[in-house]
């Protein structure tokens, strides 16, 4: 997993360790990000011409990609940290349109640190992993290390789940690569700069054996970011350089080596203005035998998003990234897929929190504590935790900002707030934001509140300061942030309120978003209740929507 910057930087790993210890293209205002271009393909002079579709397919932020094809499904896999549930779980039919269809980690159960109770995970928990499909049983399989100190192991019957977990491994396989070979038996390509091989048992739930298979030459660098692939009887594992290159190992000898390594891409143009060079991700093959990198850009403040690109192959058996003057494509024909059998359910758009449980799209920061929040009639979120640092409260509810500029429109009941509550819509990362609901004896007043910071080991150095309000009669109030996460430069987001739904204000200053990698997610908006004095409070929020220009 690597960062977009002009030069070589160390790995995820060693910058967390140290922590805690050009561009081609026109922006184009996506609604859906990613939605083909042209609709119908159109005919001149009686010639067709193939749809096309615009990169990047997603405008949100799912980086270290795993992509696979079951059937005529695609599945895609992405780091998520300390978010939960973990993994998501993206589903297509064409591999431009996509939805999120589950989380293959259902709960982030690796110590209390993941709870907000006592430590906190920031920017631990689930990074690269790996998604496969076993036919053999019908299974899929999610593969991902911990803190550096295991290795987990889930499976489901059905992408959506309900996932569970086989196994725990001694051995962590740092940014692994899940490989199901074409006699069954399962292979883990893993490591930073040491490459190594893990077969794995056949019920996979134990190591088998591991080998050393690669040693990084100095003059590459870092490589990192395994997939692993068999194709055509060739072994290969995909890695990336971060945050500018991507090269591959091929073995013909099988799936321990000997292992001959090529450059496929480094320094490469990038379609998305302002951001990185396309790097680490998978290749998939579709129906018709045509082969796709799916790959991310580092593209903050919004993150890591989602690019594709047709792949061929040399005579010997490399794979070739197809270039558009020199870069990759701002728009490519659209894949040769059959039509879908249904439109995927939007990334953007209203949510009342109907039904009996939070849908895909939405991400927990840390694990929730679920006494303390209910859907059903909006969303309930009963305080869980005395405290005046938002990093610290629990049942804090993240949703991934759509690029390039998008508004979030929270409509909040407060009338079960209690003295010394706050609760509200925030613009969370390492520097974060808020307008809210603020309640104080019998005051209720809606404030912006910015200055809330970490440090580089992700301790909390500020914990905000009010630099606007106004009163607010009633029992409701509409919340609204718009966020322009453009890459290359700052940028900025707004807050305002409403009354009536209707009519908003702008409240406070422009809220410039931190641009730095090392976070690594990207800003998100997050729907929040906390008490500063005493628990037993509560925040309803009726409504969301999501919406772009």
């Amino acid at each position: 997993m690597g960062m977009s910057w002009p030069h070589h930087q160390p790995s995820r790993r060693q910058a967390l360790a140290a922590a805690s210890g050009l561009v081609t293209g026109a922006l184009l205002p996506l609604g859906e990000a990613g939605r083909a271009a042209a609709s119908p393909a159109a005919a001149t002079d009686g010639v067709e011409l193939a749809a096309q579709y615009t990169n990047p397919v997603i405008w949100q932020d799912f980086a270290d990609i795993d992509v696979i094809r079951v059937g005529a499904t695609y599945y895609a896999s992405a780091s998520t940290m300390h978010y939960s549930p973990g993994a998501p779980v993206l589903r297509s039919y064409d591999l431009v349109n996509w939805e999120i269809a589950g989380h293959s980690v259902p709960v982030l159960d690796f110590g209390a640190k993941y709870d907000l109770n006592g430590a906190r995970g920031y920017v631990r928990g689930v990074w690269a992993s790996s998604l496969a499909y076993r036919p053999s049983n019908r299974t899929f399989y999610w593969l991902g290390q911990i803190d550096f100190a295991r290795t987990y192991v889930y499976t489901a019957t059905a992408a959506e789940g309900p996932w569970s977990r086989l196994t725990t491994i001694g051995t962590p396989y740092y940014d692994a690569g899940l490989l199901v070979d074409t006699d069954d038996t399962l292979y883990v390509a893993y490591g930073n700069t040491t490459i190594s091989v893990a077969q794995l048992s056949p019920d996979g739930r134990t190591q088998v054996r591991t080998q050393q298979v690669f040693t990084t030459p100095s003059s590459v660098g870092t490589l990192e970011g395994s997939r692993f692939y068999r194709i055509n009887g060739q072994y290969y594992i995909f890695l990336t350089r971060p945050a500018n290159g991507q090269y591959v190992l091929k073995s013909s000898g099988g799936p321990f080596g000997p292992y001959t390594l090529r450059q496929v891409l480094l320094d490469l143009r990038g379609p998305v203005p302002g951001g990185g060079v396309p790097h680490q991700g998978g290749l998939v093959q579709t129906q018709g035998g045509a082969w796709y990198y799916l790959a991310f850009v580092d593209a903050y403040p919004g993150g890591r998003v989602p690019v594709l690109a047709p792949i061929t192959w040399t005579a010997d058996g490399w794979p070739v990234v197809q270039l558009v003057n020199g870069a990759w494509g701002t728009s490519y024909p659209s894949p040769a897929v059959p039509a879908p059998p249904r439109q995927v359910t939007p990334m953007v758009g209203t949510d009342t929190f109907d039904g009996t449980a939070l849908k895909p799209r939405w991400e927990w920061n840390h694990n929730p504590d679920n006494t303390k929040w209910s859907v059903g009639n909006g969303l309930t979120l009963r305080t869980a935790t005395v405290t005046n640092d938002l990093y610290w409260a629990r049942n804090t509810l993240t949703h991934r900002i759509q690029g390039p500029t998008s508004t979030a429109t929270a409509q909040l009941d407060h009338s079960g707030m209690r003295n010394g509550d706050r609760a509200g819509l925030a613009l969370l990362r390492d520097a974060s934001a808020w307008i809210g609901v603020r309640r104080d004896g019998d005051a209720t007043r809606v404030v912006m509140v910015n200055g809330l910071t970490m440090d580089s080991s992700w301790n909390t150095t500020g914990t905000g300061t009010e630099v606007a309000s106004a009163s607010v009669a009633g029992s409701s109030v509409w919340l609204r942030a718009t966020a322009d996460i453009r890459p290359g430069a700052v940028r900025s987001a707004t807050f305002s309120y409403s009354v009536d739904g209707t009519t908003f204000t702008r409240l406070g200053p422009a809220f410039p978003l931190g641009n730095d990698w090392r976070f690594f997610m990207g800003y998100r908006f997050a729907l929040f209740s906390y008490a500063t004095q005493a628990l037993g409070g509560a925040a309803r929020f009726t409504r969301f929507d999501l919406s772009t220009p």
